[in-house]
């Protein structure tokens, strides 16, 4: 006899990327505290509620599962293979988000999670449900993204030498990048502030210049049909 309740169920998850200089990227997980999947490695998610949005749900599971409050989310893709969950049908609806993982290291594991760390996205452990694949399609989007939108400024300082946008960059891309064609094509799209710092010198080497993104340009860029592309 089946133990599959009827009826279809919606719930969130959450694909959170994390970003240092000197980790580079990383994903964050949850370790569950129920079945199914016990004990196994998760992404932060759980059931949408009768009186929320999407967006309310994936934030409210987010919180309470790792304590981060994600300023940004942006919805990936909704899942619904009918065997991704032993208990019921269930269709996902998942997101992700880019982060700098410095400002999340007092990490909070509550209700139905038992742990939660960041992951080397080339070192996860198996994953629970489908979650592998979440994770895949949200990084594909990522790379695709970064290619034709500034979406990783926000993982850099305010002020940033050029060789740290580079160093984003192969990191999201997870491959090398051609130093001088990239810096050519950054440049030339009027979006970087070249400013009067200097980076602290760590070698013999002359100091870096610092840049900032304008953000306001961009926009201005964007409206006027401007074709951003890495």
């Amino acid at each position: 006899m089946s133990t599959k309740r009827s009826g279809i169920r919606v719930a969130v998850d959450a694909v959170v990327f994390g970003y240092a200089k000197t980790e580079g990227v990383s994903v964050l997980l949850i370790r569950r505290k129920y079945a199914p999947f016990q004990e196994g490695w998760a992404l932060p998610g759980g059931f949408l509620h009768d009186d929320e949005s999407l967006e309310a749900a994936v934030r409210r599971e987010l919180e309470e599962e790792t304590g981060i409050r994600a300023p940004y989310l942006e919805q990936l893709y909704t899942f619904g293979d009918p065997g991704r969950d032993p208990r019921q049908r269930v269709l996902s609806v998942a997101y992700f988000a880019l982060v700098k993982s410095s400002r999340f290291q007092e990490l909070k594991a509550s209700t139905d999670a038992a742990d939660v760390q960041w992951f080397p996205i080339g070192a996860l452990p198996k994953l629970a449900f489908d979650h592998k694949e979440i994770v895949s399609a949200a990084i594909a989007r990522v790379r695709a993204k970064i290619r034709y939108q500034p979406i990783g400024f926000e993982l850099l300082d305010k002020t940033f030498p050029f060789a740290d946008l580079e160093r984003l960059y192969s990191a999201l891309l997870d491959r090398p990048i051609d130093r001088r064609n990239f810096a050519k094509k950054m440049l030339a799209l009027g979006i970087l502030d070249e400013t009067q710092e200097v980076a602290k010198s760590e070698g013999k080497g002359r100091p870096s210049k610092l840049f900032r993104f304008n953000k306001k340009r961009y926009e201005q860029l964007q409206k006027e049909g401007m074709n951003f592309e890495i």
